[in-house]
């Protein structure tokens, strides 16, 4: 059995997912987390589990990666039910059923002659890369989403698009890597790292070290500024999104809805404001609008004309929403990387670190297989899909070193 010690440092969706696929190899696992398990950004997700946005390339290898896995996962935790004791740890809610695992496939609507001109040919290439992507002629829409609007110009359904409720999904993780024995930390703070010989060996918290051989860097949009405190530039930097969320309704939207403008926005770089829509149900009957981007910084405040242009954006695609009431809407912090690739692997810079995050907002869908890549890279053997596109030593990752005072070497 490997025993190797891992910190993992950040108890959201990713770091929950390698928490398990580490803990259930045999690792010995450590979680920590500043405040509690995903109650930060996995919090404030949708939980979608999509291949439909992403064109071929590494991101969406990825992403069919994990789609194989999902199921898989939920059916190994379905096989180990918690114990009381168990449930009462994990606050509750950590059993297979709070996943909420809904493969209810995605639609992706044009509603211009141009949107359609750019969705048939990117799904032509998603059909050649493997993605099941099926063109929807007028009638076959209608029947699949009756309350959408009348102004479409083209329609591609996606039947592996999947949902789970984000918080439900990280804490049944979490749940099942504390069964295999992992343990888990709220309330501690990375504030330094302690190396020795160029190697990391512990990491501060204000309760006194915490040593390991092996430390992932899991934090989401805080990664980077983790990763400064233990020496290194990490260029991820926190790109804000805002969602709504309307009281129950009947029936009214059956799949994921996005205009096809959704994934260039997804791809975008750019800080400003961006908006597209993207609608769909909950189990509990509400319906989700979104979506937004723009990067802030970690200012958290709530706009009232960013949600008011996400509004708008979703009364195109299914009018008859107009008058519905909104109970609320919150907003959340993603990851975002300038090549907008995830950084899963060894950092070169300083031994012992490793990083698992970078996935803006598909994070989600992304876990279980950056988990199982992350296992395969530190036990040395093949991996499921080529991890170099990944790696932390590439251009859009690098930044400036960072000020090494809160780095302590060991015998100084």
């Amino acid at each position: 059995m490997n025993r190797t010690r891992v910190v993992i440092v950040g108890a959201g969706i990713i770091g929950a997912a390698c928490a398990r696929e580490l803990a259930v190899a045999g690792f010995d696992v450590l979680v920590l987390d500043r405040a509690g398990a995903a109650a930060a950004t996995t919090s404030h997700g949708e939980g979608n589990i999509l291949v439909s946005d992403k064109g071929p390339g590494p991101e969406l290898e990825l992403a069919q990666l994990s789609r194989r896995l999902w199921p898989e996962v939920l059916a190994s935790l379905a096989e180990r039910p918690p114990s009381p004791g168990e449930r009462g740890a994990m606050g509750g809610v950590n059993d297979v059923d709070a996943v909420e695992w809904d493969p209810k496939g995605g639609v992706v609507v044009a509603t211009t002659p141009e949107g359609a001109e750019a969705l048939l040919p990117f799904a032509a290439a998603q059909r050649a890369a493997g993605v099941r992507a099926e063109t929807l002629d007028d009638d076959a829409l209608t029947a699949a989403e009756p309350f959408l609007t009348e102004r479409r110009t083209a329609a591609v359904y996606y039947p592996d698009d999947a949902q789970v409720q984000p918080a439900g999904a990280a804490t049944a993780l979490l749940a099942d890597a504390l069964r295999a024995g992992a343990r888990l930390r709220t309330g501690h703070e990375v504030l330094g790292a302690v190396t020795r010989g160029g190697r990391l060996t512990a990491v501060r918290t204000a309760d006194g070290p915490v040593e390991a051989d092996v430390f992932v860097n899991a934090a989401g949009p805080w990664s980077g500024e983790v990763a400064r405190r233990l020496g290194v530039a990490l260029d991820v930097r926190p790109r804000r999104g805002e969602v709504l969320v309307t009281t129950p309704l009947p029936p009214t939207v059956f799949h994921k809805v996005y205009d096809a403008d959704y994934v260039g926005a997804v791809g975008s770089g750019a800080g400003d404001l961006q908006t597209s829509a993207v609608v769909e149900s909950t189990r509990a009957g509400s319906v989700l609008l979104g979506s937004s981007r723009r990067r802030v910084g970690f200012d958290d405040r709530m706009r009232p004309e960013v949600l008011s242009a996400v509004a708008a954006k979703a009364l195109k695609l299914f009018p008859s929403l107009a008058g519905v009431r909104v109970m609320r809407a919150y907003g959340g912090f993603r990851p975002y990387v300038p090549d907008h690739l995830p950084v899963i692997g060894a950092d070169p810079r300083l031994a012992g670190l490793w990083h698992a995050t970078g996935h803006e907002g598909a994070g989600i869908g992304l876990s279980v297989g950056t988990a199982l890549l992350l296992r395969e890279l530190l036990t040395g053997g093949a991996t499921a899909i080529d991890a170099s596109p990944f790696r932390v030593d590439r251009p859009a990752v690098l930044g400036d070193a960072p000020d090494a005072s809160t780095t302590t070497e060991e015998g100084s």
